[in-house]
């Protein structure tokens, strides 16, 4: 992409949320939390003098406390700026959660104007502070025009992820995002996104139904070594959806097996790998509690969803409405 990709010109809204790149010293001085308005982000960064930026606060939150509901609600607001004609869209949050609130914005937003996520992993108090510089990234990413249509953006450290992909991969370091399935989708490159291949978009979810940003109760119960799967019992009087954190390819232990099968007799059963890279299989593997058993027991396949995020797909579809007989479909389309 050349820079004639890139239209500083172009109008960009910046959607504040909080997050370690809104957070300044407390009164105590014992921690940081988050203060910084929008305005105040984009003011702290030099490059942006020219272009045409307008920030709103939209939450005040550290990416811990954020909800589904607020992405429901966040995504309403994407929408209607898109429909208004802005150019491009920058969310900043917390890192805590932003590969997980970048998913779900995916998985519901159907505007054209790209969106792009991005985060700091040092307070806009530490010495370098990467705050400045990504916010600086995600704009001049959300100026191209090779990023429309191309679902919602995830930008730190000059590098450019896909929502579906994105994971964060260590607690404290600047460069803590990664693609570890499949790389970056491209690069900033003296300002302008590089991208080295488009992303073909999944279908948007509807919105929930009944009352706005309504959440539907799904949990993950992770396998571990010796568990008895006592995590299980009475979870279909508790919640809607259920999504396995399994061993390996998609393996739990035996112990767990009829208890799975009956929990996926009363709802939806995502199997999702705890490794977080990597398909689950489907039929490689033939023991009580593989793969292969689990899904003729009537679990359904997350494909190479992590099972955070495949968690976030079964809750938007649960709200939604989706049949159940159509929640097994829809994790192809991440297979």
């Amino acid at each position: 992409m050349s820079s004639a990709d890139r239209d500083p010109h172009r109008s960009v809204l910046v959607l504040a949320l909080g997050g370690t790149i809104a957070m300044t010293p407390t009164a105590s001085a014992s921690g940081v939390a988050p203060t910084l308005t929008g305005a105040d982000l984009v003011a702290a960064v030099p490059g942006l003098q020219g272009t045409a930026v307008t920030a709103e606060d939209f939450r005040k939150l550290p990416g811990a406390s954020l909800t589904t509901s607020d992405i429901v609600d966040l995504v309403g607001r994407l929408e209607q700026a898109d429909r208004e004609g802005v150019d491009g869209i920058v969310v900043t949050q917390g890192t805590d959660t932003l590969e997980e609130t970048a998913f779900l914005a995916d998985i519901y937003y159907r505007g054209s104007a790209p969106v792009v996520f991005t985060g700091a992993m040092r307070s806009a108090a530490s010495a370098g502070a990467d705050g400045p510089a990504n916010l600086l990234a995600a704009v001049q990413t959300a100026t191209c025009a090779s990023a429309r249509e191309q679902g919602v953006l995830v930008v730190l450290g000059d590098e450019v992820h896909a929502a579906r992909h994105v994971r964060k991969m260590h607690t404290t370091s600047p460069a803590a995002f990664g693609s570890p399935a499949t790389g970056p989708l491209g690069r900033l490159v003296e300002g302008t996104a590089r991208l080295q291949r488009a992303l073909k978009r999944t279908g948007a979810v509807p919105l929930p139904l009944g009352a706005p940003g309504a959440p539907s109760e799904v949990e993950v119960v992770t396998a571990s070594l010796g568990s008895s799967g006592i995590l299980l019992e009475g979870l279909e009087d508790k919640v809607s959806g259920l999504v396995v954190a399994a061993f390996g390819a998609g393996h739990v232990p035996q112990t767990w097996v009829l208890r799975l099968e009956a929990l996926a007799a009363a709802m939806p059963v995502v199997l999702a790998s705890r490794i977080g890279t990597g398909p689950v299989l489907t039929s490689t593997y033939a023991f009580p509690g593989s793969e292969s058993d689990l899904l003729a027991r009537g679990l359904v396949a997350a494909g190479t969803l992590d099972p955070y995020k495949a968690r976030l797909l079964l809750v938007a579809h649960l709200a939604a409405g989706t049949p159940r007989s159509e929640i097994a479909k829809v994790f192809l389309n991440y297979s």
